[in-house]
């Protein structure tokens, strides 16, 4: 048995991405590997429904922050606690590591999720900036062994942090096994009911930001011929960009078409296997797992042929330039005008999903950590 320490603080507070990811993965190995003790560490606790199978019961053991200087704990008191638990391995979930783990006898491995920040500066304030690269930059030349969740990715930490590619390995994301749970047409049809949405309906979900381009889904749109225009169903939370998106929507006329939905994460299976099309046309990604999800779910994916998106999407998914919302809407036109290629798609797509199934990337995250171990 080996004790093996996380950056829990994203899985017990974080109910979208980077928590996601910290939930999936810790859950798949305990699952593959019970016979290993799971360090969790948050500097503190509140009560979440996504976080009740964590709480009181093997193989997990959860700490949070002590000592007078909590605010700093995760970066520098974290420390004494990993020794007196006498954890073996220490794995930063999102981006980060505590300064100086190198030199306490503790092998870490870092997760580099995506290095927007560098790809798009203009994006985030400038104190936001320098706080990321030092953070980014210090795990990455202090860990053991870096872990990237796409070859994308990996790419970028080579080329910006000047390390060398065989410190950098990729092990993709998983997404939640409720994915792959095929719903009912009757419970698919209470959940429709619940947020008041049609039958039929084109479906984007992620956060509503410039780079992911909800504005080129809704400008593709209007390219399509009447008898194809289905609504856009809309699931993610935004500010200025959401403004201005629902501004180009009210100008257009289009608001019948496109529809503002606060779904609930257990209700996303459903959405996803209802919907004709999920579209995903964002200019840059660590990975995209809003299109695993609907690969795992059902419904074709249009996407980017840019950064990770074709590794997320697979070679069946109809991949276009984002920038370009004809071509958008020329794949659009080409799945809802054919039974056979989006059957076709639904299946290989699915096909395709398996090799991010959460035992299959449990086995190779384990590998990892075994050979560091010994």
């Amino acid at each position: 048995m080996y004790r093996i320490g996380f950056d829990a603080k994203r899985l017990f507070h974080n109910y979208t991405g980077l928590g996601n990811y910290s939930r999936t993965l810790v859950h798949n190995l305990a699952t593959c590997y019970p016979e290993h003790a799971y360090h969790l560490y948050t500097p503190s606790l509140k009560s979440h429904s996504e976080i009740q199978s964590f709480l009181g019961q093997p193989p997990y053991h959860i700490h949070t922050a002590t000592g007078p200087f909590r605010a700093y704990w995760r970066t520098i008191g974290i420390l004494k606690d990993l020794r007196r638990h006498q954890v073996q391995l220490y794995h930063g979930l999102s981006h980060e590591i505590p300064i100086g783990i190198h030199r306490q006898g503790i092998p870490s491995i870092v997760t580099i999720h995506d290095l927007v920040f560098k790809h798009y500066p203009s994006h985030f304030p400038w104190l936001d900036r320098q706080l990321y690269d030092f953070k980014f930059r210090y795990a990455c030349r202090h860990s053991n062994l870096i872990i990237a969740i796409s070859e994308s990715t990996r790419k970028d930490i080579v080329e910006f942090y000047n390390i060398p590619a065989e410190k950098v390995a990729v092990v993709y994301q998983s997404c939640h096994e409720r994915f792959l749970e095929q719903h009912s047409p009757e419970t698919r049809m209470a959940v429709l009911q619940k947020y008041q949405l049609p039958t039929d309906y084109l479906l984007y979900v992620g956060a509503l930001i410039e780079r992911k381009n909800l504005l080129g889904i809704v400008q593709a749109m209007e390219h399509l011929p009447p008898d194809l225009q289905l609504p856009l169903v809309v699931i993610g939370n935004g500010g200025a960009y959401k403004r201005k998106v629902q501004a180009y929507i009210a100008r257009k006329r289009m608001e019948r078409q496109v529809l503002f939905v606060d779904a609930k994460f257990e209700d996303m299976p459903a959405l996803y296997q209802q919907a004709r099309i999920f579209i995903y046309p964002s200019v840059y990604e660590g990975f995209g797992i809003p299109v695993l999800e609907s690969l795992c779910s059902g419904p074709p994916v249009i996407t980017s042929n840019v950064s990770s998106l074709p590794e997320a999407a697979g070679p069946d998914s109809w991949l276009v330039d984002p920038t370009q919302p004809q071509e958008i809407a020329a794949g659009m036109e080409a799945i809802l005008s054919s039974e056979t290629l989006r059957a076709r798609m639904i299946a290989q797509g699915l096909t395709y999903a398996q090799h991010f199934r959460g035992e299959v990337l449990a086995q190779q995250l384990m590998q990892i950590y075994l050979t560091l171990l010994k």
